[in-house]
């Protein structure tokens, strides 16, 4: 009975970690996939701030093309509109920078949240391991067979002291 008692208690504490360290893989598995996805959305972000350049070049070169077309120089207010437009182009070019970085920090901190959640099941794990392991063992105590002050941990001989045994 004892024997099985202690087996039980121990497949409870191998069982308390394991689930803890499949959960720390999981955690850690899943804070990949998020810095993944933060990876590939910077590499997203850099192709579509690409395509807006090359928009915004194109768009700049119609303009000056126009410009010399219709017969009007360059300089006063096409400079200025075209000026404007660089400017609106690099603005277009930055929110899109600035839309990727929020996404990547976002996913950063999911990541860094999952690692901390896998920390945190193999802590818990520990505890329900120890608590495991102590109600495991305390249930193998029998105060009915326990040595109390006073008394001998072996039963009386037969016919007590005044039989005229050995003592």
């Amino acid at each position: 009975m004892c024997t099985l008692a202690l087996l039980g208690t121990a497949l409870s504490v191998g069982g308390a970690l394991v689930e803890g360290q499949q959960s720390k893989q999981m955690a850690d598995t899943q804070a990949r996939a998020y810095e993944q996805q933060a990876r590939a959305d910077a590499q997203s972000a850099a192709f579509e701030q690409g395509q807006e350049r090359r928009k915004q070049d194109l768009l700049q070169a119609q303009a000056r093309a126009q410009a010399g077309a219709s017969g009007v120089g360059i300089a006063g207010s096409p400079a200025e509109v075209l000026a404007a437009n660089a400017g609106q182009g690099q603005l277009d070019l930055k929110a899109i920078q600035y839309s990727s970085q929020l996404r990547q920090n976002n996913l950063g901190t999911q990541a860094a949240i999952s690692r901390f959640s896998g920390r945190q099941a193999v802590t818990a794990s520990i505890f329900k391991a120890g608590s495991s392991l102590g109600s495991g063992l305390s249930s193998l105590y029998d105060p009915t067979k326990a040595v109390t002050f006073g008394k001998g941990a072996f039963p009386p001989a037969p016919g007590g002291l005044s039989s005229g045994g050995l003592y």
